[in-house]
């Protein structure tokens, strides 16, 4: 796997997300950077046979025209691409940026501008669109010659896809496809293309991508790997780990508000009431899952143009204690918010793509500790999801002769006790959506 190379097609290509994740593996690549904040770069998962960040090939698809080097440019005057591999990296962004295409912007919502350039659906029935995408795939595979080809969804949040039921078949979805449904998002066509083409799909986003009923077969047929949905990087990365405590300790949680504000272009669009409410479903449904559905749960999102980049979160959390004692909790978090997810999208690709290479098809379960919503798993506990990654982990070893290994602190040491078990629960229904 090492020797391989990988291809990877960001779709929203030229947004923050997608250049900071470029601009890190590209930086990787040159010595510039190191692997802080990736996953995959810290046991359990650096005993398993990954492909290499540095042998990463990156194309695209997005509705804009701006080139990567004017945004990894502005992300550097943001501190968030630092200035050395910015200047390194810049000839490697000049070249990615011939290898973006045009994209679809179909049923994204009216807070998605489309003034920065041409999409697909100008002149183009949805089957059409599908088979440009596809076009656009094969072309990009064979061009450069990569040995896989895996698809990421990075684009802006798209409103929620009314009555998913209708798409709960392939047959269904695709005839749907044939029919010029206007109601299917971009996201689940992208997903639809890769899919029927062997390519893994991951949905970094709130979006529906392959979270269809339809696509899940299609992937289960196909025997390709796919995950998502909406990567866990901040406050409610935070909620899975903290929320637990509540739980173990008995402590009754009354009310959990959550304020957040962010200024980049994900920022913007969320401040539109369609796209945002597949994000708030994500944020609250963790906590939930975790402390019930009786207590006050809110989050609010707020668009706040000022912070770029960054992003903040304050969270309250009010609860009652022995014998009525009504107590409280309040945290900050301050991140950049592209610094936080880019390295979980190299992770993704690389776990993924070495599924894809053991021919592991299907919802990839145990990478359920990147995500807000993970497909096919109930569980929201982080410490338990991350002990779901672990075991995938020791199976593989334990397959190829190797030494499982001892359950791992969150400092990286080994322990003395035994790993606590966390089984994926069934896939969810089209109604649980």
């Amino acid at each position: 796997m090492t020797r391989t190379r990988t291809g990877v097609w960001f779709v929203g290509a030229r947004g923050n997300v997608a250049t900071t994740a470029i601009a890190g593996a590209r930086g990787i690549a040159r010595g510039t950077t190191d692997e802080t904040g990736l996953v995959t770069a810290r046991e359990p998962c650096t005993l398993l046979d990954l492909p290499a960040v540095s042998e990463f090939v990156f194309g695209g698809h997005d509705i804009a025209d701006r080139p990567l080097i004017h945004t990894a440019t502005e992300l550097s005057d943001s501190n968030i691409v630092d200035r050395e591999t910015l200047e390194v990296v810049s000839g490697d962004l000049r070249e990615i940026d011939d290898r973006i295409e045009t994209g679809t912007a179909q049923n994204c919502g009216s807070a998605v501008s489309l003034a920065d350039g041409d999409t697909l659906d100008s002149n183009h029935t949805v089957s059409e669109i599908v088979e440009q995408i596809r076009s656009d795939y094969s072309d990009f595979v064979a061009e450069t010659g990569v040995d896989r080809l895996v698809v990421v969804n990075l684009a802006s949040s798209e409103p929620p896809v009314t009555d998913p039921e209708r798409y709960e078949t392939l047959a269904a979805f695709e005839d749907a496809v044939e029919a010029d449904d206007a109601d299917l998002p971009a996201s689940s066509l992208y997903a639809y293309a890769a899919l029927a083409d062997g390519h893994p799909y991951v949905n970094f986003t709130p979006s529906t991508g392959s979270d269809l009923g339809g696509l899940r077969e299609l992937a289960e047929t196909k025997n390709v790997p796919h995950a998502g949905r909406d990567a866990k990087t901040g406050e409610t990365l935070l909620k899975s780990a903290l929320g637990p405590m509540f739980a173990g300790r008995n402590l009754d949680v009354l009310s959990w508000d959550g304020f957040n504000i962010l200024g980049n272009g994900d920022g913007k669009v969320l401040e539109d009431d369609e796209n945002k409410a597949g994000k708030l479903q994500s944020k609250g449904g963790v906590l939930s899952n975790i402390l019930g559905s009786n207590m006050h749960n809110r989050v609010r999102i707020d668009y706040t143009p000022s912070l770029g980049d960054w992003k903040t979160a304050w969270d309250h959390v009010h609860f009652r204690g022995f014998m009525g004692t009504t107590m409280s909790l309040q945290f900050t978090w301050q991140g950049a918010d592209s610094t936080l997810a880019a390295p979980l999208v190299l992770d993704l690709v690389r776990l993924v793509a070495y599924a894809d290479d053991h021919d592991e098809g299907g919802v990839q379960t145990h990478l359920s500790s990147f995500f807000k919503e993970p497909m096919g798993v109930s569980e929201h506990d982080l410490s338990r999801q991350f002990a779901m990654l672990e075991s995938y982990v020791n199976d593989h070893l334990d397959t190829n002769g190797r030494e499982p290994i001892t359950p791992l602190r969150t400092d990286g040491s080994g322990s003395d006790s035994d790993a606590a078990e966390a089984d994926s629960a069934p896939e969810r229904s089209a109604n649980d959506d």
